[in-house]
């Protein structure tokens, strides 16, 4: 929604600036579909030739991005948190044998089978599923640090994947000027060819040629520009999600205690964590994992863990 009211603040104090200064929106709207036309049709042409028909479409999956936002919310990292607990919990109190059905077929899983919106996520489906897999079949023996470095490079691989799309936004972006360039010099060109005109006409030849340089400019450095810039936050945002579910294993596979673990994992994700009453009741589902109370001060809720409290404002 802010990228839409973004477009249109920058629509209105461009075009609306001008036209109260006294410019004449009709050369600027008798040289656009020209102008655009060369611009447009040639950063089309020179996406198509630097990327496959995969990375076309991730790069309109990135377009979408910018304009709906994360795909996960805190909800949805506090379910990770949850989730993942759970199966080590498993892993710790019943044993690699009792893991097994629940990472060898996620979908069929009860654990799983509770967070929908996280069993979509192909990739941390199997982050998770094959770190854990990792450690049953070493029957607990595999050093944490090496299921440290499988996962990072997962994650890495991942990230160098999701992140396409904002780079070649940024290319983009760092092209249209020079396309601008190109539309405005075509324009000079067919000016030139007309030089015996009236002063008038080459004076609108040689305007909607400009109009050529400033379409460039705008659109890398209005448009372009900024949509790399949100579609990278954005993906880096959805991003965290893997290093929640690291965090959690990681640190279970070190032996550290249940609170520190989920402190560990919910660190991970900047912002203070609000929960409601949704998130209060996974928690005292979780298996024991966690239980709550009420506090003194309305409107707060403790998390216990044997002796570690934490307070979290509702």
């Amino acid at each position: 929604m802010f990228a839409a009211v973004g477009i249109v603040v920058l629509l209105v104090m461009v075009f609306g600036v001008f036209t109260l200064s006294g410019g004449d929106m009709g050369v600027v709207l008798h040289a656009l579909p020209i102008e655009m036309g060369i611009i447009g049709g040639s950063a089309v042409g020179a996406l198509i030739i630097g990327n496959s028909g995969a990375q076309l479409k991730a790069l309109l999956g990135g377009f979408g991005k910018v304009f709906k936002g994360p795909t996960y919310v805190k909800q949805d990292f506090m379910d990770c948190i949850l989730l993942v607990s759970k199966l080590t919990k498993i892993l710790k109190s019943e044993g690699p044998v009792a893991l097994e059905p629940h990472i060898e077929d996620p979908k069929a899983s009860p654990i799983f089978s509770e967070y929908p919106k996280l069993l979509k996520d192909e990739t941390l489906v199997h982050l998770i599923a094959d770190s854990l897999r990792l450690v049953v079949v070493s029957s607990g023996t595999l050093d944490p640090y090496a299921v440290e470095d499988v996962m990072d490079q997962s994650i890495k691989t991942h990230h160098h994947e999701a992140i396409a799309p904002a780079d070649n936004l940024q290319g983009l972006a760092d092209a249209l000027p020079a396309l601008g360039i190109v539309a405005a010099v075509l324009g000079v060109v067919k000016t030139m060819g007309a030089i015996d005109q009236p002063p008038a006409v080459l004076g609108a030849m040689i305007g909607s040629a400009l109009v050529g340089t400033f379409l460039g400019v705008l659109l890398a450095y209005g448009f372009a520009g900024p949509m790399a810039q949100r579609a990278r936050s954005v993906i880096e945002s959805d991003g965290t999600i893997y290093h929640v579910a690291k965090q959690i294993i990681i640190a279970s596979l070190h032996g550290h205690p249940q609170p520190l673990i989920i402190e560990a994992a919910r660190t991970s994700f900047s912002a203070d964590v609000a929960v409601g009453s949704n998130q209060r009741k996974a928690a005292q589902g979780a298996g024991g994992l966690f239980r709550t109370h009420t506090c003194s001060d309305a409107g707060e809720w403790c998390w216990f863990r044997r002796d570690i409290r934490r307070t979290i404002p509702d």
